[in-house]
């Protein structure tokens, strides 16, 4: 009996061994694959780590929606959303459309400017107001002295959105700029649904609740009471 115990335990940590190989070559796989497809594709594999951290937890996140009853029609829907305003980012960048745009601007406006800064001032300008206005209701809203941080707040992103976007980028980074914001506007999406929705409780509860197992119980019970000798109902 000692030997065949050792012979189990020997098969049973060679196949354990083999699992872990296979699960070792699926992970080197995915990694590996993913790493070349952007140093192919995006022209960098840092591309491959900066998708990874967001779209793993867009995933997540997925998974525990769907987990909570949130339909999957939905999830794919904020998907193609996002996608599409991935692509939409996408293209703008690799047609320097935000930068023509605001190298028009700057040559109609501010045409003392420096022409090797008035795109960028342009750039920053613009995206100061749009930004500013945008964060103006909510800062409003809020009121004091947080109400003044959110609008200074939105007047410095929008400076620095204004700049970034106004620099000319191929299209291999317009693509992989592209796909961050989709998987970070899908997440964003998917928030704002369960914010605005919320999470139908009863319904998750009666999910876990075996009530035909309740009610047929209680069926049962009642049937064995009518037909128990009257002495015996305790």
């Amino acid at each position: 009996m000692s030997a065949i115990g050792g012979e189990i335990a020997r098969a049973v940590g060679l196949g354990c061994l083999a699992v872990a190989i296979l699960l070792f070559l699926g992970l080197l796989l995915v990694i590996g694959g993913a790493l070349f497809l952007s140093e192919w594709l995006l022209g960098s594999m840092g591309w491959a780590l900066l998708h990874g951290s967001l779209l793993f937890p867009a995933l997540a996140l997925a998974a525990v929606l769907a987990a909570i009853g949130i339909g999957g029609g939905r999830l794919a829907a904020w998907l193609g959303l996002a996608l599409l305003i991935g692509l939409g980012i996408a293209i703008v960048l690799g047609l320097h459309l935000l930068n023509q745009a605001y190298s028009a601007l700057g040559d109609a406006v501010i045409p003392g400017v420096d022409p090797a800064f008035r795109t960028i001032v342009a750039g920053m300008v613009t995206g100061a107001i749009v930004i500013g206005l945008l964060s103006l209701l909510p800062a409003i809203r809020i009121g004091g002295g947080f109400g003044v941080l959110v609008l200074i707040a939105g007047l410095v992103v929008g400076v620095a959105l204004g700049a970034f976007t106004a620099i000319t980028f191929d299209w291999q980074p317009a693509v992989g700029l592209g796909l961050s914001v989709a998987y970070l506007a899908w997440i964003g999406l998917m928030i704002v649904d369960v914010a605005r929705s919320g999470v139908d409780t009863e319904a998750l509860k009666n999910r876990f609740t075996p009530r035909v197992t309740i009610d047929t119980f209680k069926e049962t019970l009642e049937w064995l009471k009518k037909r128990m000798p009257r002495g015996n109902e305790s």
